[in-house]
Formats: structure tokens, sequence, C-alpha cells
């Protein structure tokens, strides 16, 4: 579970629900179903008119995502590629495929598979770089929901003031319209911009940060495997696998290796 977001969701809400409360003003006067309905239930229209149905059926699966805390365990990953290495400079490459099965990562696992088939490294860098894509571009569409909502949610707050300002100006008359029109007016841009602010943008930069980090674990597998498959040193493999990592992490991956 990622704390870091769901504390930031309750720091925000409760930030602006004690400035609400300190206004003197009290939490029932920011309270309006109809804007709820409008911000909420129009925005959520516009997204399943520009997205398909099978990505807007996806948005929990998204949520989720962005509540988790991946950890792929890159300093495991580099040790057993090293290992790999290591293994196939004194048996071979076709000595691989025993160690096949204890692969956990199916990436890395078809990776070492095709190196033990021995097909050519070019093909090898298509194959892996094009399912890296497709996985990107997957990426892309939870992002591409949560960029639209958070673009869409204060539009329709604004639309929610013009049908406010509407209301409030064809009952010029009724004092009590005028103040139900403002109230309508104003809320919806408030529920827009908090919504936007608070929910949905935050939620696109998390998952831009997830497709990043799953990005540059498959890019460190990539670079194992093409490595292993044109004899590279054990060492400088090792090497070159802990330059995708910040010094800070470095050690960890020596002593596991030093450990097998």
């Amino acid at each position: 579970m990622d704390l870091g977001t769901i504390i930031g969701v309750f720091l925000g809400l409760f930030m602006v629900l004690f400035g609400i409360i300190s206004s003197s003003a009290g939490l029932g006067i920011y309270w309006n179903a109809p804007s709820v309905l409008i911000v909420i239930g129009g925005s959520f229209g516009a997204l399943m008119v520009a997205n398909p149905l099978n990505r807007m059926l996806a948005i929990v699966r998204y949520i989720n995502l962005t509540l988790r805390v991946p950890n792929y365990e890159e300093e495991r990953i580099i040790a057993n590629l090293v290992t790999f290495s290591e293994k196939a400079r004194r048996e071979g490459l076709l000595a691989l495929e025993d160690d096949l099965e204890e692969v956990e990562e199916e990436f890395m696992r078809k990776g070492i598979q095709l190196v033990v088939d021995g097909t050519d490294p070019e093909i090898i860098k298509n194959i892996l770089y094009t399912e890296l894509n497709q996985l990107q571009e997957r990426h892309q569409d939870g992002i591409q929901i949560f960029d639209q909502w958070g673009k869409l949610a204060p539009a329709f707050g604004m639309l929610g003031t013009l049908i406010g300002l509407i209301a409030m100006l064809a009952n010029l008359n009724d004092s009590s319209a005028i103040g139900s029109g403002m109230s309508v007016a104003l809320i919806t841009t408030l529920y827009g911009a908090f919504l936007a602010n608070l929910i949905f943008i935050p939620m696109k930069h998390k998952l831009e940060g997830r497709d990043k980090y799953e990005t540059l674990v498959r890019e460190i597998m990539v670079e194992g495997i093409l490595s292993i498959q044109s004899g590279d040193n054990p060492r400088i493999l090792e090497e070159k696998l802990l330059s995708f990592l910040p010094p800070s992490r470095r050690d960890a991956v020596r002593q596991e290796s030093a450990r097998e």
C-alpha cells in the first residue's frame, strides 16, 4: 500500500476542510448535490465519450496501481543476470535452460529462452523492445484517463458556473433563486478545481512514475540478456547494470552477488 498517496489525499482534504471551518462559514453551505452531479457525473460522461469502454472499465485497476508500491527488486534481478552470465561463460548458453523455471519475471525468462534458442541478437533486441513499447502503450492508457479527467473536471465546474449564473439571471426578482443560483455557480468551480488538483492530476503523475520505474527494470533486463548473449565478462556485465541504479543501492547488489 502506497501510504504517500493515502496520506496525501487525506492531508489535502483535511487542510481544505480546516480552511473552510476556520472561515466560520460552516461546512453545510459547501455541499451542493447538483454541483456534484455536474462535475463528477458530467466529467465521467465526457470520459466515456473520449475513451473505449474497455479502458473505462479498467479505471479501478488504474486506481489500484496508484495505491500499490511496486518493488521489482532490481538488486536481485541484477544478481540473477550476473549468475546467468557466469554460468553461460563456464558451461555455455544451452546450460541456462536448466534454470529457466526458477526465473520469476516472465519478460526475463522469455529473453533468456531466446538466447538459449540461439536467436540472432538483433532479433532478440527487437522482440524485447517491442514488448517494452507495448507495455508503455498500455501504461499510457491509464495516464491518459487521469490526464483527461484532470482537464474535464474544472471544465465541468465552469459549466456548472454558467448554469448557476443563468438560473440566477433568469430569476432576478426572486431573492431565493439568486442565492441558490450563485451557490451552484461558485461551488461547481470549487469541486472541479478540488478534484482535478488533489485527485486526478496527482494520480496521473503517480502512474507516470510507475511507468518510468517498470521501464527502467525492463531496460536492465534487456541490457543483461543481450550482454549474456554476446558473452560479456560477468564483472563487466555487473558494472554495466549497476550504472542503472543510484550509488546508494549498488553495494547491496555486490553483496548479493558475493553471497551467490
